[in-house]
């Protein structure tokens, strides 16, 4: 294999793992997020549809992570060095939200609420380190006014987004009851997260030169014209779907959870060509953050034996719960 290469092999197999790790935790800290908006009867059917992925979920997140430390080491130092704050944060939070996760079943009727209060404040402040750090991220690590607002709106925005993947989930795994609070909840944030996709559209071009040469300059503007039409189709279409569910024979429905996973989709794919081929942008192309090659190669190994045990893990997990949830038990 061609040295040239495995820096794009990495890039890729990195951009996979952050891709899938949004989708997937993302859904299951939207139920944490929405928990308190669900009566004390509603909360533990809540907890069970996630109960069996949740933690596996966050495997990606490890991956991803794991990959930019060892495969582009000096991309690696700046981003976590700038935004080391939010990770703390985030990493409290998700350590927050296991132990509340695990406890929450075995405490007390008493102390119950205690248990679940802690598992939806470490489920909101993971979201809303990882918008934050999104945020900063788009702005170059900028510390002025400006952009320091615009990554507490993405913060917002992204937890709004996992609300709406939360949502739509709920929508997708449990019964009648929950299922038409479910579409207002993800009716609401569906509106907050489309805020928030305009709002990195807009700005990223406006951040460098070139990104807004590669969005606009003719013919290419054309050829990408498409994924924002798109994103305002999927927008427009899971709209419909949930006002449709909020009527009164309203049922459960997958497509409203694929329409959301579809925008996440389409908003990662126009970030990724805004930002290739730097990962810190304008400042550390890929190719010169890369480990070396010898480096890579061997991690290439690893990766090739990893990636598809948890992919394997992942798949047959959700085959085997797939299904409508009921009461959390450990029995």
């Amino acid at each position: 294999m061609d040295d040239s290469l495995l820096p794009l092999i990495f890039v890729a197999l990195m951009a996979l793992a952050m891709l899938v790790y949004v989708v997937l935790d993302g859904f299951d800290l939207g139920v944490g997020i929405l928990l308190p908006l669900a009566g004390e009867a509603d909360k533990d059917r809540m907890i069970a549809s996630i109960g069996p992925f949740w933690d596996a979920n966050e495997t990606w997140l490890v991956l991803g992570a794991g990959l930019l430390l060892v495969a582009f080491p000096k991309a690696n130092g700046v981003i976590l060095g700038a935004l080391y704050l939010p990770v703390t944060v985030m990493l409290i939070a998700l350590i927050l939200r296991g132990v509340a996760f695990d406890f929450r079943v075995k405490a007390h009727a008493e102390h119950k609420g205690i248990w679940n209060n802690a598992f939806f404040a470490g489920s909101l402040f993971a979201a809303l380190a990882q918008g934050y750090m999104l945020g900063s991220y788009i702005t170059g690590f900028r510390q002025d006014t400006l952009a320091i607002w615009f990554a507490l709106l993405i913060a917002v925005g992204l937890a709004s987004g996992y609300a709406l993947l939360g949502a739509t989930w709920l929508i997708l795994k449990l019964e009648q009851g929950l299922v038409q609070t479910a579409a207002r909840w993800a009716w609401r944030s569906l509106w907050m997260t489309g805020l928030a996709i305009a709002a990195v559209s807009i700005v990223t071009p406006f951040m460098s030169p070139r990104i807004l040469e590669k969005w606009f300059s003719l013919p290419i503007f054309f050829f990408l014209l498409p994924v924002p039409v798109l994103t305002a189709l999927v927008f427009a279409y899971c709209e419909s779907r949930l006002r449709r569910i909020l009527r009164p024979a309203g049922r459960p429905d997958w497509r409203p959870f694929a329409a959301a996973v579809l925008l996440f989709l389409l908003a990662f794919i126009g970030l990724a060509y805004s930002l290739f081929p730097y990962l810190v942008i304008d400042r550390i192309r890929y190719d010169e953050a890369a480990a070396a090659p010898a480096s890579l190669r061997f991690l290439l190994v690893g990766a090739l034996i990893t990636l598809p045990a948890i992919i394997g893990y992942t798949v047959l997990s959700y085959r085997i719960f797939w299904g409508r949830g009921g009461e959390l038990s450990y029995e």
